[in-house]
């Protein structure tokens, strides 16, 4: 197993990409601070290029390839958002992207993705292994294959957000974040862990897909089918290698949540901040809310991950969802 990444990584990230990723905003709502009883800051990476926080990781990983690597090549698989970052960092930086995604998946980030400039492949989730895919291309092209959440760069890139929200806000007592495969979950706490070190951290996944929830608890990564839920930036069927170790050591524990909650985070987040957030994105939210009682008097962080959703999609969820 290779070393697994530290904060003084999360901190080399962060220089790579300063100039490049937007430092983004942190949102605040009485509505939701009085509903919670807590003081809640909402890291919106909804409004970070791509419009989710994998563009933190795909730039921090290109921007350390050599001339070699440049040349052959950028290979990744993603059901959408880190397919659009590795495009855009790849385009930025002068390297050339094939992305392998699901024929499911949403419209707007195959057409972006398309957009930046890569090459995609499409495969069925639900019968076929991207991981076999992607290594026999990789092997094929020469290219070298960055994968969405199990690599060193990648987690220190997408621990990045979650530093900068301790650097604006300070420490904090909670920290809410979305897990697939646990890059942004596991970053997010070596940096929480570095500069709010009291801070309870939760991951947060759709109820479908908790297999994050089940290795936790038993100490081993155990893998399941790809789940069917609304959140598709957490069909992942296992935590990765260097994310579990990292999940296991510094998080205080795993939370799951349902569709139907994601659904009235993403009105919450529409109707009262006039953000549009997609149902991944809401995961942490979701969870916050879903833990209130527990959070009253606290300074609370939630790391909204992404607002990558077909608007058509985005109106047939909140459909006949009450005020």
């Amino acid at each position: 197993m290779q070393n697994l990444p530290t904060y003084e990584d999360v901190s080399a990230a962060a220089r790579r990409i300063d100039g490049h990723a937007h430092r983004t905003p942190v949102m605040r709502s009485s509505t939701l601070d009085r509903e919670l009883g807590a003081e809640i800051f909402l890291k919106a990476e909804n409004f970070q290029r791509i419009g989710a926080f994998k563009f933190r990781g795909a730039f921090n990983a290109l921007s350390r390839f050599d001339e070699k690597q440049k040349k052959a090549g950028v290979l990744a698989f993603s059901s959408g958002n880190h397919a659009q970052a590795i495009a855009l960092a790849g385009k930025l930086l002068g390297i050339s992207a094939t992305i392998i995604m699901p024929e499911d998946a949403p419209a707007a980030k195959m057409a972006a993705t398309r957009g930046y400039g890569a090459t995609v492949i499409t495969y069925d989730r639900y019968s076929e292994d991207r991981d076999a895919i992607g290594a026999r291309l990789a092997e094929e092209q020469g290219s070298t294959l960055i994968p969405p959440y199990d690599h060193p760069d990648i987690i220190a890139g997408q621990g990045t957000a979650a530093k900068e929200l301790f650097e604006e806000v300070g420490e904090l007592d909670a920290l809410f974040v979305c897990l697939g495969g646990g890059g942004l979950l596991a970053g997010s706490a070596l940096a929480a862990k570095a500069l709010s070190p009291l801070a309870k951290i939760y991951g947060v996944e759709p109820e479908a897909g908790n297999d994050g929830q089940q290795s936790f608890r038993s100490g081993q990564i155990v893998r399941i089918a790809t789940p069917k839920t609304i959140a598709d930036g957490a069909q992942t069927p296992a935590l990765g290698n260097l994310t579990f170790p990292i999940i296991r050591r510094d998080v205080e524990d795993i939370l799951t949540v349902s569709d139907g909650e994601l659904v009235d985070a993403m009105r919450f987040c529409a109707s009262r901040m006039k953000m549009v957030v997609e149902p991944t994105g809401c995961l942490g939210f979701a969870g916050a809310r879903q833990l209130a009682s527990r959070l009253k008097g606290q300074r609370v962080g939630v790391i909204i991950s992404g607002g990558n959703v077909d608007l058509a999609q985005f109106c047939e969820l909140l459909k006949g969802i009450g005020e």
